[in-house]
C-alpha cells in the first residue's frame, strides 16, 4: 500500500492551448478512498490516466509511495485499473480472467490458484468461476473486473467510472459493495465519477475539478456545508443549491420586498470588499413551507408553485418568488405527506444561519 501525490502535475494535449489538467497538487493518503469528480471536460479522467501512465505529464511530478513515476511505463507503477467497460476476455472463464494478470507476471500456478480463490470468495464469485463473461450480468462482470485488480495486490486501485454501465438499482448496490470492499482491503483508491451523489457516498475525501483546475478537496460533509466557491456550491448537493445574485446594502440582501439578513462574518466580509451585490446560496433543505401562523418569526418568502417532485422519501417544491429585476426560482424541501399543488401560492421559511454567501466577481466564499 502507498500514498499517491500529484505535484503541480499538468497535462496539455498536442494542439490544445489550455491544459486538460492544470498544475494539480493533490495528496491521496495511504489507504484513503479519494474520489475525483466534476462535469465532462473537467480533467478528472485525464488526471487518473496520468497516474496510470496512460497520458503524458507535460510538467510537474507524480509519486506513488516515495517513488517518482512521472516517466515510468504503466506496468512499472504497481497499480491496477478498473474501467467502465470491464475489459474482460470473452473467450476465457471467470477463473482465467482473474488469473490472467498473475500469469503475465510469471506468478506460479499454485499461488495463482490461491489468489484467485481468495478474490472469488471476497467478491462472492465462487459459483461463477467456470462461466464466460457473456453468461454474466453487468454487476457480475464488474465484480470480475474488480477481482482481476485485487489479485494483483497493487499499491493502488484506479477506477474510471466503473458503475456507469449499470442500471440505477444495481449501481447503488455495487457502490455499497465497493465501499465495503475498500474498507476491508485498505488499499489506496482513486475513483473517477461525474456523479456527485456517487462521489459523496463513496469518498473519504472528494476532489472537485473544473476545466482542469482543482477547486476544492475535502470531506463530503465539509464540501456540502462549506463550499469554497459558487461552482462547488452549485455542483455538490442534490437538488442543487439555490444561487442568486442579489443587491446588498451592507447588512441585508433584498429578495423582492423581503430583507434577508446575512450571517455576521459574511456581511462583514462583503462590506470590507465594498460589494453592492452578493451571490446568496440556500440549500433546498434550508427552506421549508410554512403556514401563516407557524413560522415562529423566521424570515419568510412567498411564491407560486410551478413543480412538485415527490420521490417517496423526499419531496421538493419548485416555486417562483418575486425578485428584482426578475422573479427568482427556488427549490424547497417539503413534507411528502402534505404537498402543495401546482399553481398554489405558499410561503417558505428561511434558515438564515445556513445561508452561503459568495463574491459575485470572483465566485469565492465570503465569511467563514
Amino acid at each position: 500500500m502507498a500514498n499517491v501525490e500529484y505535484r503541480q502535475a499538468t497535462c496539455t494535449y498536442p494542439g490544445m492551448s489550455a491544459p486538460a489538467v492544470d498544475a494539480l497538487d493533490l495528496v491521496v493518503e495511504d489507504g484513503e478512498f479519494m474520489v475525483l469528480v466534476g462535469p465532462s471536460g473537467s480533467g478528472k479522467s485525464t488526471a487518473l490516466r496520468m497516474l496510470a501512465g496512460l497520458e503524458m505529464v507535460s510538467s510537474g511530478e507524480i509519486l506513488i509511495g516515495d517513488r517518482v513515476v512521472t516517466g515510468a511505463p504503466p506496468k512499472a507503477r504497481d497499480i491496477a485499473m478498473v474501467f467502465q467497460s470491464y475489459a474482460l476476455y470473452p473467450h476465457l472463464s471467470v477463473a482465467d480472467n482473474l488469473a490472467f494478470p498473475l500469469k503475465q507476471k510469471g506468478v506460479s500456478e499454485p499461488e495463482r490458484t490461491q489468489r484467485v480463490l481468495e478474490a472469488a470468495r471476497l467478491l462472492e464469485l465462487e459459483p461463477l468461476l467456470d462461466r464466460r463473461p457473456r453468461q454474466l450480468s453487468g454487476g457480475q462482470r464488474q465484480r470480475v473486473a474488480m477481482g482481476r485488480a485485487i489479485v494483483r495486490q497493487p499499491q493502488a486501485f484506479l477506477m474510471d467510472e466503473p458503475l456507469s454501465n449499470l442500471d440505477a438499482k444495481l449501481r447503488v448496490q455495487t457502490r455499497a459493495e465497493i465501499a465495503a470492499l475498500q474498507i476491508r482491503l485498505g488499499v489506496t483508491t482513486v475513483y473517477v465519477t461525474h456523479d456527485q451523489v456517487e462521489a459523496m457516498t463513496l469518498g473519504h475525501r472528494v476532489a472537485v475539478l473544473r476545466d482542469g483546475v482543482l477547486q476544492q478537496c475535502d470531506t463530503p460533509r465539509r464540501l456540502y456545508e462549506h463550499p469554497c466557491n459558487v461552482f462547488v456550491a452549485g455542483f455538490v448537493g442534490s437538488p442543487a443549491m439555490n444561487l442568486d445574485r442579489l443587491p446588498f446594502d451592507g447588512t441585508v440582501v433584498r429578495v423582492g420586498e423581503v430583507a434577508v439578513p446575512l450571517p455576521g462574518a459574511a456581511a462583514s466580509a462583503a462590506r470590507q470588499a465594498g460589494l453592492s451585490e452578493v451571490v446568496l446560496g440556500l440549500r433546498p433543505d434550508a427552506l421549508f413551507p410554512v403556514t401563516a401562523g407557524d413560522s415562529n418569526g423566521a424570515i419568510r418568502l412567498s411564491g407560486e408553485v410551478h413543480l412538485v417532485e415527490d420521490t417517496g422519501s423526499d419531496a421538493w417544491v419548485h416555486l417562483n418568488t418575486p425578485g428584482s429585476p426578475a422573479p427568482l426560482r427556488l427549490v424547497a424541501r417539503a413534507d411528502a405527506r402534505h404537498l402543495p399543488s401546482v399553481g398554489e401560492r405558499i410561503s417558505v421559511a428561511v434558515r438564515v444561519a445556513e445561508a452561503h454567501v459568495f463574491n459575485p466577481t470572483s465566485g469565492l466564499r465570503l465569511g467563514d
